[in-house]
């Protein structure tokens, strides 16, 4: 392996951006990636995790949001850089092959792995349960069972019909959100038609002990809360390799990542916090989105809530799902994974890759029925800290391949990272400074999550550096 890798070798196929690369095809249409992209960075976390953010940092929540995601802008910018001159399916993981060698592109792809089909047993647990609710008749665990059958039978036909669910998935969690803002921001302003929420009004950030009624250190503590919710806004670089442009659909996706993530997180955070005081008890009992749209006198705001979350639990699966297949594809193709992982059917899927994944994510499924405060809450923990990981590898990944670009493609560099190399050095700096900060995290298990993590890290590199010294035996004796 040379010490200064090209930008040629980590390519999956023709570096042209207009052709698919490898076997797989670029079934992809524009409209597909740019609602994967909006999607992306909307998580069933959002709805369901908030209201334990909200409770700890109260309406100082939404700085922990803005820290976040100018954090996640900042690493999507970088990553964004290298996925426009050479579009992947690996992305990131590809990437880190390149610039820092084998053993990182190794790491970082099986860690991505890991976490993505962990992710799969939670969704569609979390699926089941909704579900149930409303149909008890089938069990939580048949649920779940269908719920994996039918999104794996979708990735399976073609990446068209992938991009074709996700693009309805996304369209309903874009709309709904749009309406919560547009709702919940003329009831604050008292203008809604019909309603009279004496809740309402941008008072509820300081009447209740102040913006930061816990002080600034609850800021950090609700960057902890939240910081899971904004994993997935890299989809769209590893699906854009099976698009029609993909250096175009990076680029897009890459430059209104900022819009996104402030309409989206922090425009409906923001009318969560003022619609309610952050300490109304119902945010806490019924979760934040229900209960602001409780306190508007909506019918059957539950249910509504629920459809919503599903419909964000099933295009998390069938995100998740198409992630791990392809990362799989990618690894098989450098020789990190087994051969039949790189095979594609006629059609352009990556068949090994997709079941082996959704085998993995029946498995945890199982462990979170069997074993669910052992071996699955393991698994839970031991990949939570994998989106820190892959962004700081993102960062080291960028410092170098900037420099391996501008020597070898300069006119690739179509987009490009903001005060380069310094915002780079700040942008690492902060992620470590958040696993440093984790580690004093007891009460949301932070330490646990990150040491658990820092483990299964720690065993894939060992196995990634042994296979690469393995593979150097055995070039040295093919040569004799």
């Amino acid at each position: 392996m040379t010490s200064q890798p090209t930008l040629t070798k980590a390519g999956n196929g023709p570096e042209d951006s207009g052709e698919p690369r490898s076997g797989l095809q670029a079934g992809l249409k524009n409209r597909h990636l740019s609602m994967i992209a909006i999607g992306g960075v909307i998580g069933a976390g959002l709805f369901v995790g908030s209201s334990s953010g909200i409770a700890t940092a109260g309406p100082g929540i939404l700085l922990s949001y803005a820290l976040v995601g100018t954090l996640v802008v900042l690493v999507m910018r970088m990553l964004g850089e290298m996925s426009a001159a050479n579009p992947t399916s690996g992305s990131f993981s590809a990437h880190a092959d390149r610039a820092l060698g084998p053993w990182a592109g190794f790491s970082i792809g099986w860690l991505y792995w890991f976490f993505w089909v962990v992710v799969l047993a939670v969704e569609a647990t979390a699926g089941a349960a909704i579900l149930e609710s409303w149909i008890p008749a089938v069990p939580q665990w048949g649920w779940a069972l269908i719920v994996m059958v039918v999104l794996t039978a979708t990735n399976l036909v073609s990446v068209g019909s992938y991009g074709e669910f996700e693009f309805w998935f996304a369209g309903i969690k874009v709309v709904a959100i749009g309406a919560f803002i547009v709702i919940g921001g003329l009831a604050v302003f008292g203008v809604l038609p019909g309603v009279d929420s004496d809740k309402a009004g941008v008072g509820n950030l300081v009447d209740h002990g102040g913006f930061l009624p816990h002080g600034p250190g609850a800021i950090l503590t609700g960057v902890l809360l939240v910081v899971f919710s904004f994993m997935g806004s890299e989809i769209a670089t590893l699906a854009a390799g099976e698009s029609e442009n993909p250096q175009q659909a990076v680029t897009k996706s890459t430059n209104s990542i900022i819009w996104r993530i402030a309409v989206f997180y922090l425009g409906s955070i923001f009318i969560v916090v003022t619609l309610l005081p952050w300490n109304d008890p119902s945010i806490k009992e019924q979760g934040s989105y229900v209960a602001a749209l409780d306190s508007l006198g909506i019918a059957h705001a539950g249910q509504i809530m629920n459809f919503i979350v599903l419909t964000s639990v099933l295009s998390c699966l069938n995100s998740g799902l198409y992630t791990a297949s392809r990362m799989a594809f990618s690894l098989g193709e450098r020789g990190d994974a087994p051969k039949a992982f790189a095979r594609t059917t006629s059609r352009g899927v990556p068949m090994t890759a997709i079941i082996a994944s959704v085998v993995f994510g029946f498995v945890a499924v199982f462990f979170n029925y069997k074993f669910p405060d052992s071996v699955f809450l393991f698994l839970v923990n031991s990949s939570g800290a994998v989106a820190l990981f892959v962004w700081l590898v993102i960062c080291f990944s960028q410092l170098r391949m900037r420099k391996i670009i501008e020597a070898e493609a300069p006119e690739k560099l179509v987009v490009r990272m903001w005060l380069y190399p310094y915002l780079t050095w700040a942008t690492a700096a902060l992620i470590v400074f958040v696993l440093g900060y984790m580690l004093t995290d007891t009460e949301h298990d932070g330490r646990e999550t990150v040491l658990l993590s820092l483990l299964v890290a720690a065993i894939v590199i060992a196995i990634a550096f042994l296979k690469q010294r393995l593979r150097a035996r055995d070039e040295v004796r093919a040569e004799v």
